[in-house]
């Protein structure tokens, strides 16, 4: 690990980034040349006394959980992120189309959706970034590992996936899934790891089993869908894609239409955000 290289790099990578490059508000007072530890601690998910550390040449050896959280944080590029992981000392990640770091474009659009829910995702329905109106109304799907990081393996292993879909659409849902998860088997950014998701589903859902053998093949994502929320009861959302070039990942917004009884509803959740609802 070289803390010298590694310190300054940080802080000028810091001090490149104003405050509405990563949605944050820049005050009329403000005095800081680019980013404040505090922010860029806050969106890594580390503390504060950690991150200075760091640019102090004070600091233990970061994890690879948490090198990547601050590439993702600095906005790094793919060049930057690799650079960053051998300063710290960690091999960078492979240069697969499948890729844990969030696009740097699709990442700066996040960062300035606050009234809609929105998110990344791969094609493997893999939850990258999340704004937080989009953790308040979905619940922080980032925080799975392994098979279990895809929304296809989820919704037929983890019972709890089904409580966001009304009973009656759960039917059309699965559907989607297995058709959406066969196009990623052949034209997806991570064929392998579809093939694993494939295999497990095979062995352990028959349901899956049941829907896989339809033979539909499908890559559009809902355009209209109900989620039920815990506290707030359905709402119908619309969803708008915007795609990397090779369509590896994707900016999903949610909305909902003015005047319908869901814009209310979202509109009160942007307020109280992940404060319950009731006792």
């Amino acid at each position: 690990m070289d803390k010298k290289e590694l310190a300054e790099f940080l802080r000028r990578r810091r001090e490149m980034l104003r405050p509405r490059d990563v949605g944050l508000v820049e005050g009329p007072r403000r005095r800081t040349q680019g980013l404040r530890r505090e922010e860029v601690a806050q969106l890594a998910g580390m503390s504060t006394d950690y991150y200075a550390r760091l640019e102090q040449q004070r600091a233990p050896q970061p994890s690879v959980q948490i090198t990547t959280a601050l590439a993702r944080a600095l906005r790094l590029t793919p060049d930057e992120r690799d650079h960053l992981f051998v300063l710290i000392g960690h091999n960078a990640p492979a240069r697969f189309h499948r890729s844990e770091h969030v696009s740097p474009t699709l990442m700066r659009v996040l960062d300035r959706l606050d009234d809609s829910p929105a998110m990344v995702q791969t094609d493997l329905v893999d939850t990258l970034a999340m704004n937080p109106l989009a953790v308040a109304l979905l619940g922080d799907q980032t925080r799975h590992t392994g098979l279990a990081s895809s929304g296809y393996y989820r919704w037929f292993m983890d019972p709890a996936e089904r409580l966001m879909v009304p009973e009656e659409n759960r039917e059309r849902h699965g559907r989607a899934q297995a058709a959406r998860l066969r196009a990623a088997l052949t034209a997806g950014s991570d064929t392998p790891r579809a093939a694993r998701i494939l295999a497990e589903l095979q062995e352990h859902s028959p349901e899956f089993v049941r829907m896989w053998e339809l033979q539909e093949v499908a890559r559009r994502y809902d355009d209209c869908k109900t989620i039920l929320h815990p506290e707030l009861g359905r709402i119908d959302v619309d969803a708008q894609l915007l795609f990397t070039e090779n369509r590896a990942q994707t900016l999903v917004v949610l909305t909902t239409r003015p005047g319908t009884e869901s814009h209310g509803k979202l509109e009160l959740l942007s307020v109280i955000g992940h404060q319950q609802l009731t006792p």
